[in-house]
């Protein structure tokens, strides 16, 4: 399982057309995903005091694109990433996914019951 992070709207205009876009194809190549243990990294990073997200659980093997992981960034470690759209049908669970009240990230209390097993 992959992990990626969104806005609500961006998920309701995919629902619409039948898969998953974000910007960062046309200006990256893909679309950035981390694993469960980068996730929280990213958020914090990226995301931080954001509110209305989703976070995307994503079955790797039912996704129809290539997923490459890589280094792009330079940063030692390598993250997943989607080249071409994501299909829905590879979307296993969403969550609600807001900041705390610090503007940090935690990993939902649903998401642990459900996945840490």
């Amino acid at each position: 399982m992959i992990l990626h992070i969104t806005t609500r709207n961006q998920w309701q205009e995919a629902v619409l057309l039948g898969s998953y876009y974000t910007s960062s194809l046309d200006d990256e190549g893909f679309i950035h995903c981390s694993t469960q243990q980068q996730i929280l990294r990213s958020a914090n990073e990226y995301y931080h005091g954001q509110s209305d997200l989703l976070l995307l659980c994503i079955i790797s093997s039912a996704v129809k694109a290539p997923i490459i992981y890589e280094d792009s960034y330079n940063k030692g470690e390598t993250y997943p990433h989607i080249y071409g759209t994501l299909n829905l049908d590879a979307v296993l669970q969403l969550f609600d996914f807001p900041s705390n009240m610090d503007g940090s990230f935690s990993l939902p209390a649903d998401f642990m019951s459900k996945f840490e097993s």
